[in-house]
């Protein structure tokens, strides 16, 4: 059995750098990349972040695709994935962490006025704002999830009101939840701010369309670190023309790297980043090492994935 580490894009761990640190976990294993891939019939399990289409097809006895994030849905729906073959996501507290943290950043950005007084300072013009207070603001959080109920609990512990919608109902103490479809729109109108962590799966695509844009509250932050394939680009920004929402922070997009021809870029009302929001694994390198002795071990896995549901 062998390990073979494939991160699958650039701006991010390289495969020799993520080896090296595998290796430092479990220094028994085989653990290997395509720049020395060895006999690739002897791999087992494949750790990616993004799949090469055309690396299964390589792997006769594959077994585990690995996912080293929370993000699944290119690697379930894969033509070349035999059905046998097991797919697991790592949910690291490090990088959820850092989802919650980035969109924070951006809820006090607003409330604090910080674009408003970079302006001011463009212009030598002394203009005191009043910052919006915690307590008459309210945050919302589509998918209640692993990293978005940590994210629902920051805002919450800082004073925000909190509403987060889920299709199937959840509890989070100090949050009000909502769930199901007929939920979504009346909570949209609510609030000032929302963040949207949620996956890619047949019943989030596009969620973010006209119908939900328009239901938002005037002037309100749409923030999202999610999945780029929840939001309708184009509806995204007719709706940002009519100042609903106000604004949109995206660190997902439906193409990534974003073409530089992309009217996004250069729209006044949105912010791009590039898919940085949560980066370090942490200590989820272990599960990825522990899902590797399981299946030799021929234990459930961490994490494990339905193919069918897409997560």
């Amino acid at each position: 059995m062998a390990l073979l580490v494939n991160i699958g894009h650039d701006g991010w761990y390289r495969d020799t750098e993520l080896a090296d640190e595998l290796r430092r976990i479990m220094p028994t294993v085989d653990i290997r990349t395509l720049a020395n891939p060895g006999d690739l019939t002897e791999v087992t399990v494949l750790a990616v972040s993004k799949l090469d289409p055309d690396l299964p097809a390589r792997l006769p006895n594959l077994a585990l695709v690995q996912k080293l994030g929370a993000g699944v849905e290119t690697i379930v729906a894969h033509p070349a994935i035999a059905p046998h073959v097991q797919v697991a996501r790592l949910k690291p507290l490090e990088p959820a962490r850092e989802i919650a943290e980035y969109c924070l950043a951006y809820v006090l950005q607003g409330q604090r006025n910080i674009a408003a007084h970079a302006a001011s300072q463009a212009r030598t013009a002394w203009e005191p704002l009043a910052p919006k207070q915690s307590h008459k603001t309210r945050v919302g959080v589509l998918g209640l999830g692993h990293i978005g109920g940590l994210t629902a609990a920051l805002m919450r512990d800082l004073g925000f009101e909190v509403h987060g919608w889920s299709r199937s109902p959840k509890q989070i103490e100090g949050v009000r939840c909502h769930h199901g479809a007929e939920a979504l729109e009346p909570m949209l109108n609510l609030c000032d701010y929302i963040c949207a962590i949620l996956p890619s799966t047949t019943e989030t695509r596009r969620l973010i369309n006209a119908q939900t844009l328009a239901a938002m509250k005037p002037g309100a932050t749409f923030i999202n670190a999610g999945r780029g394939d929840l939001v309708d680009e184009t509806a995204l920004i007719a709706a940002l023309d009519q100042g609903r929402p106000g604004h949109a922070v995206l660190d997902v997009l439906c193409t990534e790297p974003l073409p530089a021809q992309d009217p996004l870029w250069q729209h006044p009302n949105v912010t791009i980043t590039p898919h940085v929001s949560g980066w370090h694994l942490g200590n989820a390198l272990e599960d990825v090492m522990e899902n590797y002795r399981c299946l030799t071990a021929g234990e459930p896995l961490l994490h494990a994935v339905d193919r069918k549901r897409g997560y």
